[in-house]
């Protein structure tokens, strides 16, 4: 009998993001933390230079792709529990942030391990090359809508014809 083996493809890569994000959930839950919180706590973690909280926005919303708004939200979260301190016109990691980090990692670790342990190297460097190709296909074609959006005013590019139609058809299919 011989077994098939998926392509790769947005459904195997959004179900492997899913299962491997909800590991890391179950952490983040025991420490009271987000999953956009723990991003962004990374971000100023590993910031080479202390970050203003607009480069702090920018630098998370190029990785999560989130709302601005929502972000700052994120940064106020976070400078009410402490993990990151105003210091002039930056924010820098707490060191109650630093130590978060460091748990949450050291919770992590074993299970990551478990996860990623014994898949080839060569596995490991092919599924690298074509995600990355996959992440910057998939940015420019993100700003190629956004240009959309600045360019007609809207809050969001229009929904072609057809995917309004299924969209609507599932809508009623599902109600």
């Amino acid at each position: 009998m011989t077994t098939t083996v998926p392509l790769a493809d947005a459904r195997t890569l959004g179900l492997a993001h899913y299962a491997a994000r909800g590991l890391l959930e179950r952490v983040l839950a025991g420490h009271g933390t987000t999953f956009q919180q723990q991003v962004t706590l990374r971000a100023a973690v590993t910031a080479e230079t202390p970050l203003t909280p607009d480069d702090l926005v920018t630098r998370v919303r190029s990785s999560l792709k989130a709302d601005p708004a929502d972000l700052r939200a994120t940064l106020d979260e976070l400078t009410a529990r402490q993990l990151l301190i105003a210091d002039g016109p930056y924010l820098r990691p707490s060191d109650a942030g630093r130590e978060l980090l460091s748990a949450i990692g050291a919770e992590t670790g074993p299970v990551t391990a478990r996860v990623w342990g014994g898949i080839p190297t060569e596995d490991l460097a092919a599924a690298g090359r074509v995600l990355t190709l996959v992440t910057e296909r998939a940015d420019a074609e993100l700003a190629a809508l956004e240009g959309q959006v600045a360019s007609t005013g809207q809050d969001r590019p229009p929904m072609p014809a057809s995917s309004s139609a299924a969209l609507a058809s599932r809508r009623r299919t599902t109600s």
